[in-house]
């Protein structure tokens, strides 16, 4: 399911031409590409989901604005979140590429991957694909994108 949401994003939703493609077309030519139904149906799930976020539909959480808050993860978190990826999370949340809401939504959709251990770089994509589909995170997505193709030119004094 993981590829077909990379795919899709590099594809479609980043050029910004999935609002032009019918669904049923978009599943018979993920088809013909050699993915397979039932990881395209769990992509667009997953897709639909994350779009709740964007219309507003997911209910808002109670999150603290204490600057001394911690999150602590649950079991299936950690299992799900190797301590490189928690520390990645902690990370962009220090330099505000994700915010309380915006870190939680990433962790959402990271439970909801049909994968045993996430990666560092399949958790950089899930964070761009969040941003990318969050109205006002537009400055954090850009920031996410620097981030991830720049990161051959960063030098460390």
């Amino acid at each position: 399911m993981f590829d077909v949401l990379i795919y899709l994003f590099e594809t479609y939703m980043h050029n910004q031409m999935a609002a032009h493609i019918d669904q049923d077309k978009l599943t018979n030519d993920l088809s013909s590409a050699g993915f397979h139904r039932d990881d395209i149906i769990n992509a667009f799930n997953w897709l639909e989901k994350l779009a709740d976020y964007q219309s507003g539909r997911v209910s808002s959480m109670f999150l603290s604005s204490d600057p001394l808050s911690m999150r602590i993860y649950t079991i299936a978190e950690k299992q799900q979140l190797d301590v490189n990826c928690r520390g990645f999370i902690l990370f962009l949340e220090q330099i505000h590429v994700l915010n309380l809401e915006t870190r939680e939504m990433v962790i959402d959709r990271i439970m909801e991957l049909d994968t045993l251990e996430l990666q560092i770089d399949d958790l950089k994509w899930v964070v761009l694909m969040v941003l990318f589909n969050i109205p006002g995170c537009e400055n954090a997505y850009k920031r996410m994108e620097e981030l991830i193709f720049d990161s051959n030119e960063i030098v460390v004094h």
